[in-house]
């Protein structure tokens, strides 16, 4: 691991469920060493979410805590405490995601870190800003979607909000957080001191949504759910069609850009009606918004005589944006997803073998194959015999204590 892009770089991580979990999984997936300091006995909430056996950490903690290792620590008592600012002391970067105020109260808040060790990168990952007016109030992915406009933006006009499937307010969060922990880590190679850094799952999510205030730039008002229409809701087409054999994901999104028509024209061409070019009724994007229901009409009648995947090839080598609708299995067994490592089998020693998504991001100088999650407190002895010169005596006083 000593050539990967993060090599060297150790972090400190008091991260629970998935908005921090996201976040350090992904500089693991870099190259740092992540040491994930967690509950002695139970670990951190994660662990048990979910889970169909109590006996067995849920597959939603393994899927976020790959490449980490786990050490154990009670944060309470004056030890455990004491062993974490000597980590700190080690550490490149200390993050946490805990419940508003927790690790204040713990004694670990930046002043307190930055004295320990002053090139510190220190990062938070939280619902709400901490001096706005919900800064005391906790957060959950679908909360932090809801907050931060998603839910406004999805679904049909006539029907209610939509919670979106991705969990952009978590793992949106969490990765948003990656981007400012690297960014620090470069400015302090200039400055020598760390910083602290802030990032919100409201505000995050507000991030994601921006191409929407670019309609209530254009009318003045709250920007309107739209289905599967573009958001700013000037083109067509743009939504799902149905596609043999009428399966629930049976369908393929067609979109041609309201850039031009040369999209609009290729996907004439490949439906066998190049006389429509010249239609007045779909001679640029507006009008072609304004006569949506003909069009979808058309594509309909020709997208339910292929499968998904056939229409997608067709249309893709046309020229013409056009995506099939896949679903987890189909994408988790895909053989060039696989090829790529996007999705890798790991090998979990109580779980077994678990299929579990990669990282996305390919670089050309840095590879970190894909480990299993860590068990609970399984680097307990390597990280304070390694980092901290404890030795088996002191270790087996550390377990007695309660303190580890």
């Amino acid at each position: 691991m000593d050539d990967t892009a993060l090599s060297g770089v150790r972090v400190v991580d008091l991260t629970q469920f998935e908005a921090g979990p996201s976040c350090t999984e992904a500089l693991a997936w870099l190259g740092a060493d992540v040491i994930k300091v967690e509950p002695p006995g139970r670990g951190e909430q994660g662990r048990g979410a979910s889970t169909e056996d109590p006996s067995l950490d849920s597959h939603y903690f393994l899927l976020l805590n790959a490449n980490k290792r786990s050490v154990t620590l009670n944060l309470r008592h004056p030890d455990g405490k004491a062993l974490l600012l000597r980590l700190v002391a080690e550490a490149d970067v200390f993050i946490e995601n805990l419940r508003p105020g927790a690790v204040d109260r713990l004694g670990l808040g930046y002043d307190a870190l930055r004295e320990v060790n002053p090139r510190i990168v220190y990062a938070q990952v939280k619902g709400y800003a901490p001096d706005g007016p919900f800064g005391r109030f906790p957060s959950f992915d679908p909360i932090g979607q809801a907050t931060g406009g998603a839910l406004s933006l999805t679904g049909s006009l006539d029907g209610p909000p939509v919670k979106p499937g991705p969990t952009i307010g978590d793992t949106g969060t969490g990765l948003h957080c990656a981007i400012g922990i690297l960014a620090a880590l470069y400015q302090r190679q200039r400055t020598g001191v760390g910083q602290r850094i802030e990032v919100t799952m409201q505000e995050a999510v507000i991030n994601y949504c921006r191409i929407s205030y670019s309609r209530q730039a254009i009318t003045g008002r709250a920007a309107e759910r739209f289905g599967n229409q573009s958001q700013i809701g000037m083109t067509a087409p743009s939504g799902i069609f149905p596609c043999r054999p009428g399966g629930p994901n049976d369908y393929i999104f067609i979109y041609t850009s309201r850039a031009g028509d040369e999209q609009w024209h290729r996907l004439l061409d490949v439906l066998g009606r190049p006389d429509l070019k010249d239609d007045p009724r779909f001679a640029g994007a507006p009008q072609r918004a304004r006569h949506r229901d003909v069009i979808d009409a058309l594509l309909s009648a020709w997208t339910r005589s292929r499968t998904k995947r056939q229409a997608m090839e067709e249309l893709g080598a046309a020229g013409v944006p056009a995506g099939a609708v896949f679903d987890t299995l189909e994408l988790s067994e895909d053989p060039d997803l696989r090829r790529r490592g996007m999705f890798v089998t790991v090998d979990h020693p109580r779980r077994g073998k678990i299929t579990i998504p990669g990282w996305p991001v390919r670089m050309s100088g840095s590879h970190v194959p894909v480990t299993a999650a860590p068990l609970l407190g399984e680097h307990s002895g390597a990280v304070y015999g390694e980092l901290l010169g404890l030795d088996e005596p002191e270790l087996a006083r550390l377990r007695k204590e309660g303190v580890i």
